[in-house]
């Protein structure tokens, strides 16, 4: 996409699901040599407590062991997906598919049983077995709500779910990709807390199903988020922009280590003949160089500036908050009449 420009690095990358260079291990503690700086670790996905740098996931590439197409492609396909239920005529109710056997969040999630709340356990190996023809993103934008929630950490999922035009319903989330924490309650999508999941889920339902338009709109916010800013032109541009500002950081000289491998598209991709993850790889290959320039990255908030977007955010999900608690002390008085 953009060659001679990225400078020459060593980096280090954690592929697992959850940040590792946590901000505990490195305050000052009586007895205790704390190294500083901590070191730099590439991650997925970021934490609040954690200094993991963040970096895109692999899914922009595709998720062939599991059908999922590269995002140029699946994008285009959710789209597609979109067109054949009009919103007003969705399924009024919640929806969510995934494993939850990754973590107690979900676990917890599949005890709702309301029915306004639609949940499906994904059973990979089964789809495996019949072609996942049950398991395509694009054939799952048939509700008006979606849920999302996190896995073992952060999940993938996210930018699906949310380029679906329903209207998200985001249990909050500890932990946070190079995307989202962009994302506005209430324009992008409806806040849920997590330890009351089941009745607020059940409470933005109802909301949306009488405040069909604002409904709506808050679901095609978040796609148009989607649409707009993970065009992988510049998710390569946030690549780039973050490679070159590591690098300028770097005080060593960066030496090719005795006995390394070269890595290259050729050595990655001839070895495999054939199938999904061959067919992966070709759709995701940028076949020429970028015609137009990185985008510019907007400066860093000022300390003031940050603080009002957050302090923004946390009123926005008081407020829902406060209206979901008044709905349900409006029931509770019903049902005791």
């Amino acid at each position: 996409m953009y060659p001679g420009q990225v400078p020459d690095l060593e980096l280090l990358f954690m592929c697992h699901d959850s940040p590792e260079i946590w901000r505990r291990d490195y305050r000052p503690r009586p007895g205790v040599n704390v190294t500083w700086p901590p070191p730099p670790l590439f991650h997925y996905c970021g934490h609040s407590g954690a200094f993991d740098i963040v970096f895109p996931d692999w899914s922009f590439w595709g998720w062939p062991e599991i059908n999922i197409k590269e995002w140029n492609k699946q994008s285009e396909l959710i789209s597609e997906g979109i067109k054949k239920v009009k919103w007003e005529e969705r399924e009024p109710y919640a929806y969510w598919k995934g494993n939850p056997g990754v973590a107690m969040v979900r676990r917890d999630l599949m005890h709702c049983h309301d029915p306004m709340v639609h949940l499906y356990r994904q059973d990979w190996s089964r789809e495996g077995r019949i072609g996942y023809r049950t398991s395509n993103l694009e054939d799952q934008c048939t509700h008006r709500y979606k849920i999302y929630v996190e896995g073992r950490a952060w999940s993938v999922s996210e930018k699906y779910i949310l380029a679906c035009d329903s209207m998200t319903l985001l249990v909050k989330p500890f932990y946070f990709d190079f995307f989202t924490r962009s994302l506005v309650p209430m324009e992008h999508y409806w806040p849920i807390r997590p330890q009351e999941k089941c009745s607020d889920i059940v409470f933005a339902v109802h909301w949306g199903n009488n405040n069909t338009k604002k409904a709506r709109a808050i679901g095609r916010n978040g796609s148009g988020y989607v649409r707009k800013n993970l065009k992988m032109k510049y998710v390569y541009d946030y690549m780039l922009h973050l490679l070159q500002s590591y690098g300028k950081l770097m005080k060593m000289n960066v030496e090719v280590p005795q006995g390394a491998k070269e890595v290259c598209p050729e050595t990655m991709a001839c070895p495999i003949n054939g199938g999904r993850m061959r067919q992966s790889m070709d759709d995701s290959l940028v076949m020429s160089p970028s015609v137009k320039a990185t985008c510019e990255m907007p400066p860093p908030f000022e300390e003031d500036e940050l603080k009002k977007f957050l302090e923004k955010k946390e009123s926005v999900e008081k407020e829902v908050e406060k209206w979901t608690n008044e709905y349900w002390q409006e029931q509770k008085q019903i049902l005791k009449h």
